[in-house]
């Protein structure tokens, strides 16, 4: 017993245990998806479906086993259709990234990104006192191109009176959703999918749930302000918080902001620092060149 343990774990390779670990990398990243989305009762009635079809071959229901079968041959494909919006949004997860797509998200300073969180939070803040709907989207990795080319190109910069004039009731671009790129607002008057979330409360209007739907499709955030209560709600991952001040919403899009421009100084602080130790080793490698050779003359 212990030659075998020992044999089996002598032949275990750096190789295998890469391996190992990457299946249980996309294992785990699977079950996550799978508890966050509606899958998870799909799932659920498909391990029935696979218990039925064992069952039935063990205690020889020829007929139901053959049925079973056939519907499983062909599940793979049907399963495919059913979960089309969580394959989309998976893979639109995972290409979401700088190298190939560079974004003008995060490349603001500090100062830049102060100013722009304090004309939101002036703008939700009048909005919510008068009770005036408002749906503002911050792009930042995943691009909003195509939902932009649903609304009026604006490339203003922001401002609470600015945003004050679209979201006027008698504004012709008040119904839609403002895109914001940057530190600029993009587009205006935008047209947004909705959530395919079923379990949201029903008080829940339109605004609402275009808000949250855009957020399952990208790496969004969006600001919503209720036309009916002034409530102020923050969108984020296919999730809505609700019932937000000021304070808070300023506190989340500072740290929207900040925390990437964080990512970058931290980055560039290293490369800062790694060029300075090679620097400084090849200046110290010289000396003792110079060093060697006024030894050697002598």
């Amino acid at each position: 017993m212990s030659d075998t343990l020992y044999n089996l774990v002598a032949g275990i390779g750096i190789n295998d245990i890469i391996d190992i670990a990457l299946v249980a990398f996309v294992i785990y990243k699977v079950l996550g998806f799978i508890r966050e989305s509606r899958a998870e009762q799909l799932v659920q009635g498909l391990l029935l479906l696979v218990v039925a079809t064992w069952l039935s071959g063990q205690v020889h229901l020829y007929t139901m086993n053959w049925l079973l079968q056939s519907l499983l041959t062909v599940g793979i494909l049907a399963l495919i259709v059913v979960f089309q919006p969580e394959l989309r949004r998976g893979l639109e997860q995972m290409g979401r990234s700088k190298i190939m797509k560079p974004s003008q998200f995060g490349k603001l300073n500090k100062d830049k990104a102060m100013h722009i969180t304090h004309e939101f939070v002036k703008a939700v803040e009048e909005f919510s006192a008068k009770k005036v709907g408002a749906l503002i989207i911050i792009e930042r990795q995943t691009s909003l191109s195509d939902i932009c080319e649903t609304g009026t190109y604006v490339d203003a910069e922001i401002s609470a009176n600015l945003l004050g004039n679209i979201f006027y009731e008698g504004a012709p671009l008040h119904d839609g959703a403002v895109i914001v790129r940057g530190d600029r607002i993009h587009a205006a008057g935008c047209v947004l999918p909705l959530t395919e979330n079923m379990d949201l409360p029903s008080d829940l209007g339109t605004r609402h749930r275009a808000g949250i739907g855009i957020t399952e499709k990208s790496d969004c955030i969006t600001l919503i302000v209720s036309e009916e209560t002034g409530i102020i709600s923050i969108a984020k991952d296919g999730r809505l918080e609700r019932y937000l001040d000021s304070k808070t919403v300023e506190k989340t899009l500072l740290s929207v902001y900040l925390s990437r421009n964080d990512e970058e100084n931290d980055k560039n602080g290293k490369k800062k620092s790694r060029r300075k130790s090679r620097n400084k080793r090849n200046k110290n490698n010289k000396n003792k060149m110079n060093d060697d050779g006024g030894d050697s003359d002598v």
